[in-house]
């Protein structure tokens, strides 16, 4: 399996900064080139009516701008309380906002630039080209504020945790190959008892490991005659003196700057090759509705379900992938990967414990562990089974009525809907 190296993108602020900068250089040149180069083409329009629509559209894409904006940021804030500030700031940082407000900004930019080619050089004319492409900015700004009313539904909670679990269903289906597929047998080599020529330490401020360029590790381990052991995983946070990679066995030293830029490290975790960080988020948006202070069981049961797919998924998949080895086999990079233990463990341990007292939530973990357990492979469901004892101790613990207790035992996948009659053994 290859994982391509994650890519850092512009910022957020750098994309509206690139439109701003070029909408206000080609509305200071271009009417200006084109009177020279087209001397001819004129707009019918008179000169006041061109000054008047380009005052008007700058004036009123400045006030667009920062009314819709500053609602965009208010509701981005709020959802916060109600999310995940994580996964609201991957909302935040979409690139669809990021385009809008430097759309807004070049056409505002661009119409006031452009009102020095209306009637210059003393000439009544208005540029001809020059004024169809303030038309299109505004078109273009209408376009945009569409996408973006589009964009910021997602902060509603359902399109949230679909958007959570796109996440997740994206890295489950790069990293982990189908049980369907053939995959070659891990064979455990004692890798530890050779000698360790190298460790690669972590200098500077905490940060966390994003992604990891197998391809590039395997290759060096290759051409050093040794092994690469990943001491962290992607997803851990690593800080000062933290050794990151150990080398064993290797006849030459591995170059540590190419060593340290196989490994893209960031200041926050990222979907790109972390198949926890999906559930880690939907677990985040279902424990916080089950607080005190919200007391939402409905949006845990909707969490729920999308950690039900991801759990089918990865279920069905080979989960053993931390072993690769060059092309003559022999084994050159190893890197932990998540066991189906921890999997479920992410997933169920936190909403067990503050949903214990929420009928709706336990009767809908009884149902999500029944249909696991008949959709995983045989090997997997000690886990499953191990859960189902979990939630029961729990029921019990957490209802002294003894009817209440019977009703929260029972399966139904929409916490009160339809209960199943019989347990699925």
């Amino acid at each position: 399996m290859r994982h391509k190296k994650y890519r850092v993108h512009l910022s957020t602020w750098a994309v509206p900064a690139v439109y701003a900068a070029v909408a206000l250089a080609a509305g200071l040149t271009f009417p200006r080139f084109e009177s020279r180069i087209f001397p001819g083409l004129v707009h019918p329009a008179s000169v006041a009516v061109a000054i008047a629509l380009y005052s008007s559209i700058a004036s009123g894409m400045l006030a667009m701008t920062a009314i819709v904006f500053s609602l965009t940021f208010v509701m981005v804030q709020f959802s916060a309380t109600a999310y995940s500030p994580r996964l609201v700031l991957w909302v935040a940082r979409d690139r669809v906002i990021s385009h809008s407000l430097g759309v807004f900004t070049a056409t505002f930019l661009y119409a006031l630039a452009a009102l020095g080619g209306v009637a210059r050089d003393g000439s009544e004319t208005v540029p001809f080209i020059s004024a169809y492409v303030v038309v299109g900015l505004l078109l273009a700004s209408v376009a945009m504020f569409i996408a973006l009313v589009h964009r910021i539904t997602l902060l509603q909670v359902n399109r949230m945790l679909i958007f959570t679990g796109d996440q997740g269903r994206k890295v489950i289906a790069t990293i982990y190959p189908s049980m369907k597929s053939e995959v070659t047998a891990i064979v455990t080599d004692d890798f530890r008892a050779l000698p360790q020529t190298q460790t690669l330490i972590h200098r500077g401020r905490p940060r966390s490991v994003q992604a990891v360029d197998v391809v590039a590790l395997v290759s060096l381990a290759k051409a050093s005659g040794g092994t690469i052991e990943m001491v962290v995983a992607v997803g851990d946070t690593i800080v000062e003196l933290m050794p990151v990679v150990h080398v064993f066995g290797a006849r030459e030293p591995v170059d540590e700057r190419k060593l340290r830029d196989t490994i893209e490290l960031g200041a926050q975790r990222t979907f790109e090759q972390d198949p926890k960080y999906a559930i880690r988020l939907l677990v985040d948006i279902s424990i916080k509705s089950l607080s005190p202070a919200i007391n939402d069981p409905t949006t845990a049961v909707q969490a729920l379900d999308q950690i039900e797919d991801l759990l089918l998924r990865l279920g069905q998949r080979h989960l053993e992938i931390g072993k690769y080895r060059d092309s003559d086999g022999k084994l050159r990079l190893v890197i932990p990967f998540p066991t189906w233990d921890d999997l479920v463990r992410l997933a169920f341990n936190e909403i067990c414990f503050y949903g214990a007292t929420s009928v709706q939530v336990m009767r809908r973990m009884n149902a999500l562990v029944a249909d696991l357990t008949q959709a995983v492979p045989e090997e997997r469901r000690a886990t499953l089974k191990y859960w189902r004892g979990r939630l029961r101790t729990t029921v019990a613990r957490s209802f002294a009525d003894g009817e209440e207790r019977l009703d929260a035992s029972k399966e139904d996948r929409q916490g009160f809907g339809i209960p199943r009659q019989h347990s699925s053994e």
